[in-house]
Formats: C-alpha cells, sequence, structure tokens
C-alpha cells in the first residue's frame, strides 16, 4: 500500500491532521523491519496511541462527518465498523496472551522465593510454566491466522462515492491494516519469536531444538530469554533475574495495552456516532 504525504481528495482544512494521521502512518511502517524487543513494542504502542487519538480528532472535524454521513450505505458502514471491532477484539486477545503470560511468571517467581518442594518442586513449577508457554504461543499462532485473514480483506467498494469520501474511507482503512501489524508484532514479541499461522510445528521447535536457541540467541527478545534459561528445568540466578526484567516489561506493555483498548473504544464509538445520523 503506497505511502503518500497528502491527498489532493482533501479540502484544504482538512490537511493539516491528515498530514499528522500519515506521519504516524509512516513512523509505523518504516518500524516494521526493526527487532521485537520491549523498547521497540512500546516505541510502536506509543506511536499508534498517537496515531489512534489523531484519527479520533480527524472523526470529529465537520467535514469528515459531512463526507461519511451523506454516503452511507449499509455493505460500507458494515466495512468500517466490523474493522473497529476486530480491533477491539485483537487488542483484547493480545491482552489476554499478556495477563496469561504475566500470571504464569508471577506463579514460578513465588514458588522460587518461599523453595518450596525443594529442586524438585522448582522443576515441577518450571516444567507448568513451559507447559503454559506451549499453550500461549498456540493461541497466538491461532490468533494470527485470524488476523491475517482480517489483512487479506477484499477493498471496499467506492462505487458512486465522491472522492472525498472514498479517500477518507482508504485512510481509515490504512490506519486498520498499520494497527493490525503493530498488534502482529506485539503477539509475536509475547511467543518469542516471529510466528506464521500455520507454523504450529515451528512453535514445538523453538521450545525443543537447542540449535535453533544457539542460533537466534542474539536476537532474543526477553520473553525467549526467559524461554532458553528454563529449558534446562532449573533456576540460576540469571533466569531469576530473566523473569524480574520480564514481568517489569509486560507491566509496562499491559498499561500501553489498556490505553490502546480505550482509545479504538473511543474511535469506534466516534464511528458508531456519525453511521447512526
Amino acid at each position: 500500500m503506497a505511502y503518500h504525504t497528502r491527498s489532493n481528495s482533501f479540502p484544504s482544512r482538512l490537511h493539516p491532521l491528515i498530514q499528522e494521521v500519515d506521519e504516524h502512518l509512516c513512523r509505523l511502517r518504516s518500524s516494521e523491519a526493526t527487532s521485537t524487543s520491549s523498547s521497540s513494542i512500546s516505541h510502536k504502542l506509543s506511536v499508534l496511541q498517537d496515531l489512534l487519538d489523531c484519527v479520533n480528532r480527524f472523526l470529529q472535524l465537520q467535514g469528515t462527518q459531512q463526507a461519511l454521513a451523506q454516503e452511507q450505505q449499509q455493505k460500507w458502514d458494515n466495512e468500517l465498523l466490523d474493522g473497529s471491532l476486530r480491533l477491539l477484539d485483537i487488542c483484547s486477545t493480545t491482552k489476554d496472551s499478556l495477563s496469561e503470560s504475566k500470571e504464569c511468571i508471577q506463579d514460578l517467581q513465588s514458588i522460587i522465593r518461599r523453595k518450596r518442594g525443594g529442586e524438585n518442586g522448582l522443576t515441577s513449577e518450571v516444567r507448568k510454566y513451559l507447559s503454559s508457554r506451549k499453550m500461549v504461543k498456540k493461541s497466538i499462532v491461532k490468533a494470527l491466522g485470524n488476523l491475517k485473514a482480517m489483512e487479506n480483506r477484499s477493498p471496499f467498494s467506492s462505487a458512486n462515492k465522491d472522492q472525498e469520501t472514498i479517500a477518507i474511507v482508504s485512510k481509515l482503512r490504512d490506519v486498520e491494516g498499520v494497527t493490525l501489524k503493530v498488534f502482529e508484532s506485539m503477539l509475536s514479541f509475547i511467543a518469542g519469536t516471529k510466528l506464521k499461522p500455520s507454523s504450529w510445528s515451528l512453535v514445538s521447535k523453538i521450545v525443543q531444538s537447542k540449535r535453533i536457541a544457539c542460533d537466534e540467541e542474539p536476537k532474543l527478545n526477553e520473553f525467549a530469554e526467559v524461554d532458553v534459561s528454563l529449558k534446562s528445568l532449573k533456576i540460576s540466578d540469571n533466569a531469576q533475574n530473566q523473569l524480574t526484567n520480564l514481568e517489569s516489561c509486560i507491566q509496562d506493555l499491559e498499561e500501553g495495552l489498556e490505553s490502546l483498548f480505550r482509545q479504538l473504544i473511543k474511535n469506534r464509538a466516534s464511528l458508531l456516532n456519525i453511521l447512526s445520523h
């Protein structure tokens, strides 16, 4: 999808906000190839928050509302509203995956602090953690499959619509597409690697193969570091430090995701308000 800093289809009064939307879109697209460390993910979430806030301000403009309201069609309305609902769904799924991972980490850390059951007790808890990670990754693979289906939706029908409306709807679809990409990065971060929707076998290899772990070690993010450290089923000092660091990373990301979720709800409410008139 080509990037344009400005569309001549928009009236001049809308140009400043459209340009701001495009700048945020460009920043997010340029960050797609960057690493999936917690810092890079946090940066993407921050830029996405700014983008979605800008979109909501754009939706409040009288010109935007008039253009969308005067061209209402059932199929087109449903496309925009369904898209906003899909974003809420994938955001909720991402929040759940992160929350479940955090709970597993906290349970393991609690056992470590109490040293309950001695070494055998710790081994059992590590096995539980690794088992829960497999389940999280499996759900992420499924979520990525659903996300890919969202990305491959057919273009909206532009018949009988004026150029301004086409430009506005296209911009909203651009925002939706970039938002999905950010959530894809987020899910890959939680999984600890770049996953494909159909590659559950790859997930197994990530958990079981020492060779792959060794090869990927320079590129491991915080989740993957813990996974690799715990494969021995023992808790080293390094593993404890990594668990503490990962819990801190998750806390920061949870706050960012919660803020995004609220913004997505606000943007959907704005669309509903426009399209219900």
